[in-house]
């Protein structure tokens, strides 16, 4: 299953990987035991359609603190200080699995995806927040704080200009990068320049379209993004970066980051490939899955 701060999937897969069925509800947004009661009621409602047990794997939105059990770094706030693994595996009678989204998704597409054959892949998800995972020789990283990957909420390097004073992030900092390269981030950032208000998607189709703006607004999104990336290639040196999430459907994105991301890293070449992801916003679902081997 994945958890998602608008929508909540639950995928059953087979043995051999084929994909069995699939259901989607809507977030119980802000209500946490209402998130928990339809988490456990999908598993159920899956296996009793299919006739079968199996096992559970969920990617979440942060992660359970390694000293508490109890969840930390979640965009989805009502989860923050909430056992919800424990919660889970009441509910369930059954061991449970949880990780990340954004290792879900990077370990889904390392396996089969944008990502596959590569040793060290960076699984990227720009949506409603910003994760990153890590993913070495088929194996998500957790790291001995359980925080491996998470991008987002390092600051943005080098800011400047309209980037100035810094945002705020949810989590207590400033100018974390998740605030200037989410989708909500891109919008926010086209209204305070241009006192127009629309979504990621509709800044992109203008962009093509020939609106100067829009197109102004992606540049700026293009460099921040490039800036960032090249801090994380500076120090993981990836083969693939896999980009999910509603932006990374921005197309432009695979052509012109590239092209700016050599001014940041230390070396005379870049290898590194940028890549859209395979399996689209089903990635994180897949991921949770392939935890238990």
């Amino acid at each position: 299953m994945d958890l998602g701060g608008t929508k909540i999937e639950a995928l059953a897969i087979g043995e051999d990987g084929t994909e069995l069925l699939r259901r989607r509800v809507a977030t119980p947004v802000g209500d946490y035991e209402g998130t928990v009661t339809a988490l456990a009621g999908l598993v159920l409602g899956l296996e009793s359609e299919i006739g079968a047990k199996g096992s559970v794997g969920i990617g979440t939105p942060g992660t359970p603190s390694l000293s508490t059990g109890l969840m930390r770094n979640a965009n989805s706030v009502c989860l923050i200080g909430k056992p919800l693994h424990g919660d889970l595996e009441a509910a369930l009678e059954r061991p449970v699995k949880l990780e990340n989204d954004a290792n879900c998704f990077a370990l889904s597409e390392a396996t089969d995806g944008g990502g596959k054959g590569a040793n060290v892949v960076f699984g990227v998800i720009l949506g409603t927040g910003v994760g990153g995972g890590i993913v070495v020789h088929g194996h998500a990283l957790a790291g001995a704080n359980s925080i491996a990957g998470e991008w987002g909420h390092n600051p943005l390097p080098l800011p400047s200009g309209p980037e100035l004073p810094l945002l705020s992030c949810y989590c207590g900092r400033l100018g974390c990068v998740e605030q200037y390269l989410c989708g909500p981030g891109l919008a926010a950032d086209h209204q305070r320049t241009t006192g127009q208000a629309l979504k990621s998607a509709d800044i992109a189709a203008n962009a093509a379209a020939g609106d100067p703006d829009c197109d102004a607004t992606l540049q700026r999104y293009e460099r921040r993004l490039a800036r960032s990336l090249a801090y994380v290639v500076n120090i993981l040196d990836p083969d693939v970066i896999v980009l999910g999430g509603g932006v990374s459907n921005i197309d432009r994105l695979y052509v012109n980051v590239p092209k700016i991301w050599g001014e940041f890293i230390f070396s005379d070449t870049v290898e590194t490939r940028l890549v859209k992801n395979v399996h689209g916003d089903s990635s994180g679902v897949r991921g949770a899955a392939w935890l238990w081997e």
